[in-house]
């Protein structure tokens, strides 16, 4: 038989549990209402692209490629599309995701002068029996898709590979995208939520400057730099893409969220095991990952201070917001 104290601590309990859930309910929008989140603060104009499509009650893949295909042409920064930097041997390569809730997903990666790449990706996923292309054989399906050869290497990207011919110094640094010139950036990553409640993300990035030729980071890497799942949420990454495939870093989120984690949690979890795998690089070097659930809830964390992201939805002051993301180091590494 139950005691006054076993009562009076299961209602206690029962009160707190009842709060957090009416208090977690209130701050997560309708799952109808339309969300769309990406990377970095030039996500605003990404975001600005995808919502002429959510807005209007269109799907989160048509609205993720098109805030993808906004930054691959009419964005110019030297790690996403046409104004990239190239790699040590002076060749600009591109690399592209995406992704549906259902599980659908395309890729291709190291591809040349194809304006947009998240487009054959999108071809890939929807046109071919497979998931991820590269090189010759993506350049070779684009082609055959109607995609035309264009060259996408500037004068300017071309002045900055002779400039560091003259060192040839390899050595990423944080927060190169916020580095003083809004032109810089690092990937793109969008994640949206329609109103009929089905996800999608797409992941568009030149890489590295001056990578070796060759080199793929974890942009088309499903699971890697994107992850999707209606039942659960999105997760996408930016900064060294190296340690988002040695970790699965996008799928992780996704699975901390599945495990009950918000998504800001999740994303923190997920920064976390990179610091307790690789302690000492992780001092050295940026990782981002910004998550949505399945509710339009969504959270980010970064190795490093530095890292924003953009959102936008239908609610009031909802357009072209920036929100700084949380951090595991705050100061400054040596």
């Amino acid at each position: 038989m139950a005691n006054r104290r076993d009562f009076l601590r299961t209602s206690l309990a029962t009160s707190a549990a009842l709060a957090l859930a009416a208090e977690t309910h209130a701050s997560a929008p309708d799952r109808t209402t339309a969300r769309v989140v990406s990377t970095w603060d030039f996500g605003v104009g990404a975001n600005r692209a995808a919502w002429q499509v959510l807005g209007s009650g269109g799907s989160a893949l048509d609205a993720v490629e098109a805030g993808a295909r906004w930054a691959e042409a009419d964005l110019c920064n030297s790690t996403v599309g046409h104004c990239g930097n190239p790699d040590r041997d002076g060749v600009l390569t591109l690399d592209a995701s995406i992704m549906t809730g259902d599980g659908r997903c395309g890729a291709v990666a190291a591809i040349e002068d194809i304006a947009h790449p998240v487009s054959v990706a999108r071809a890939v996923m929807e046109k071919s029996p497979h998931v991820f292309l590269v090189g010759a054989g993506a350049q070779q399906f684009a082609l055959a898709q109607g995609f035309e050869k264009t060259p996408l290497l500037t004068d300017t990207a071309k002045a900055a590979w002779r400039e560091w011919l003259k060192t040839a110094e390899y050595k990423p640094k944080i927060n190169a995208e916020r580095a003083g010139d809004a032109r810089d950036h690092d990937t793109l990553g969008i994640l949206a939520l329609d109103a009929q409640g089905h996800l999608a993300g797409a992941c568009t990035t030149s890489g590295m400057a001056w990578k070796l030729h060759g080199r793929v980071g974890d942009s088309p890497v499903v699971g890697a730099g994107l992850y999707v799942d209606n039942e659960v949420g999105a997760a996408t990454a930016s900064g060294v893409g190296e340690e988002m495939i040695r970790n699965a870093a996008s799928f992780l989120v996704v699975e901390m969220m599945r495990q009950g984690h918000t998504p800001r949690e999740a994303c923190r979890l997920a920064i976390a095991r990179v610091v307790r795998k690789r302690p000492e690089a992780s001092k050295h070097l940026q990782v981002c990952f910004l998550a949505m659930n399945k509710r339009g809830e969504a959270g980010a964390y970064a190795l490093h201070k530095g890292f924003v992201y953009a959102m936008q939805d239908a609610g009031p002051g909802a357009h072209d917001k920036l929100i700084d993301a949380a951090s595991i180091y705050t100061g400054e590494q040596k």
